[in-house]
């Protein structure tokens, strides 16, 4: 019996964020993930949403993707900018950015169950980071 080809809800089981602060993350880290830290497309829609102070998040964001490809034992799946759904590993990133500040430990379980790497204390501290400058920029993520 032949398999039966992937949905896109079994490949992108997630709805991406309806949000303004969470959905620019999440372009911006597929955007640099797609073509390399120093995206003018990213910088872009970071400088669009933050105006001129747009160096501290995207420079933070840029450490976050170094700090997770550094400590990764595994592919990390991301989708397409244009998609309007998240691959599981973009979801439970996005949600560890989120939670960083809030709560360190679920967020630190997160990002260790995307890596597969329970040493990834480097990635949390910057997704702390990375957070408490949406937040200090009027960009709080939800």
């Amino acid at each position: 019996m032949p398999a039966t080809p992937p949905t896109v809800t079994t490949m992108l089981p997630f709805a991406a964020p309806t949000e303004r602060p969470p959905r620019l993350l999440l372009y911006a880290m597929r955007r640099m993930g797609a073509h390399g830290l120093r995206d003018a497309h990213a910088a872009n829609a970071m400088l669009g949403s933050f105006g001129q102070s747009y160096r501290r998040p995207l420079v933070l964001l840029r450490v976050l993707l170094t700090e997770l490809a550094r400590a990764s034992q595994t592919k990390v799946t991301i989708a397409a900018c244009c998609c309007a759904r998240m691959t599981r590993d973009e979801a439970m990133l996005i949600e560890a950015v989120t939670l960083a500040n809030v709560d360190p430990q679920a967020a630190h379980e997160m990002i260790a169950n995307v890596l597969n790497n329970a040493d990834c204390v480097g990635a949390l501290s910057t997704a702390q980071a990375l957070a408490q400058a949406f937040a200090d920029l009027g960009r709080p993520l939800p």
